[in-house]
């Protein structure tokens, strides 16, 4: 484990508030941990819509190399098959990839399903290299065998994450500099949110 990842190990605590400092502080760690691996080489970077909008913003401006950003949006759909339901995750046309270094930045890693389908659909352009960048990285919610290649914070807390791009169940709460578990959009009420 490299010093960031133990740093950002130890910085989250079940529960805790990530201020704006702490993010701006650990988003320019990650942008420039990820400029040294890039060696000066163009960057595609594949943004998760709706979640990873506020952190790809910031984490872009951060690494020293040319970028071509793409947006990808998921669908998540219940399908019949032979009489047995079952919910698949979709996702429109992708980016053409062949050869390239591509980046994919999503807010918050948990069961690591819909991730693994999107890295899965975009490896069959066969790109030069993928990795995976999230903010907060929950492993104890993992279904899949998925680690990210880049994590703001790991935490333990299962609560839904509020703020800094991830919204309360009303659709509130994105336009938060920092970021609260188990809170809505309004500093003090306790309330619940979405969970991907």
């Amino acid at each position: 484990m490299t010093r960031l990842r133990k740093v950002a190990v130890s910085q989250a605590r079940k529960g805790a508030a990530f201020s704006a400092g702490r993010i701006a502080s650990r988003v320019g760690a990650l942008g420039r941990e990820i400029s040294r691996e890039c060696q000066g080489r163009r960057l595609d970077v594949v943004v998760t819509l709706d979640r990873g909008f506020v952190f790809a913003a910031d984490l872009v401006r951060q690494i020293e190399a040319p970028i071509v950003c793409h947006f990808v949006r998921e669908d998540v759909r219940d399908v019949d098959q032979g009489g047995h339901a079952r919910r698949e995750v979709f996702f429109g046309s992708h980016p053409e990839l062949s050869g390239r270094d591509v980046l994919v930045v999503d807010a918050v890693l948990e069961s690591g399903v819909t991730q693994d389908f999107l890295l899965r659909r975009l490896g069959e352009s066969k790109p030069r290299s993928i990795r995976l960048a999230v903010l907060l990285d929950k492993p104890e919610s993992r279904r899949v065998a998925l680690e990210p290649d880049y994590f703001g914070f790991r935490t333990a807390s299962k609560g839904v994450w509020v703020g800094y791009g991830l919204a309360a169940a009303n659709g509130t709460g994105r336009n938060l500099r920092y970021l609260s578990s188990g809170t809505t959009a309004a500093p003090g009420k306790k309330g619940k949110g979405r969970r991907k």
